[in-house]
């Protein structure tokens, strides 16, 4: 399935200049969601998975599907404040300025291999900051899935060492 055909583009959002990829039109469309969720399964699922790490927000959308089919658990890595248990923060660079994620301590034993999802890679700054948090666990990465990758920001280079799966690539704004 063309999963690029799905994606709305809304240009000057959130601000001018920007080309806003949203996922709402692929999500609203139960074949093109199903085969997102597929395609984001298919190269992990006979890699012995026992976690799937979601990072805020629409990295739940597709995280928490994936794992439910594997029968295995899902984490939230989520904004300061959002997680009520002892958590672990790891902060990460912005344009300008400095922003945070957080993980509960108690979500992933030492050892238990884990794959990242979320919707889109751009700077890699979330990913990153999730890599360290699951890595500072002891988990081990199994592989780092989004839906859409803007490789013009070259996010990849900030999470070198990984394996990573993107469906959609767009290669210029």
């Amino acid at each position: 399935m063309d999963l690029q055909s799905h994606i709305r583009n809304v240009q000057d959002f959130p601000k001018e200049g920007i080309g806003f990829k949203d996922i709402t039109t692929l999500l609203k469309d139960g074949q093109a969601f199903r085969a997102a969720v597929d395609e984001l399964s298919a190269p992990f699922a006979e890699q012995g998975i026992s976690k799937v790490v979601g990072i805020e927000s629409r990295g739940f959308v597709f995280g928490t599907v994936m794992a439910y089919n594997w029968n295995i658990g899902f984490v939230p890595v989520r904004k300061p404040g959002k997680l009520p248990a002892d958590t672990l923060r790891e902060e990460y660079e912005l344009e300008y300025g400095t922003d945070s994620l957080e993980i509960h301590q108690d979500a992933i034993m030492a050892g238990e291999k884990v794959l990242i999802v979320d919707d889109l890679l751009a700077t890699g700054g979330t990913a990153a900051a999730t890599v360290k948090l699951v890595e500072k666990l002891g988990g081990d990465i199994a592989g780092i899935a989004f839906l859409i990758e803007l490789a013009f920001l070259s996010g990849r280079k900030k999470l070198e060492g990984h394996r990573i799966l993107s469906l959609i690539k767009y290669d210029a704004e």
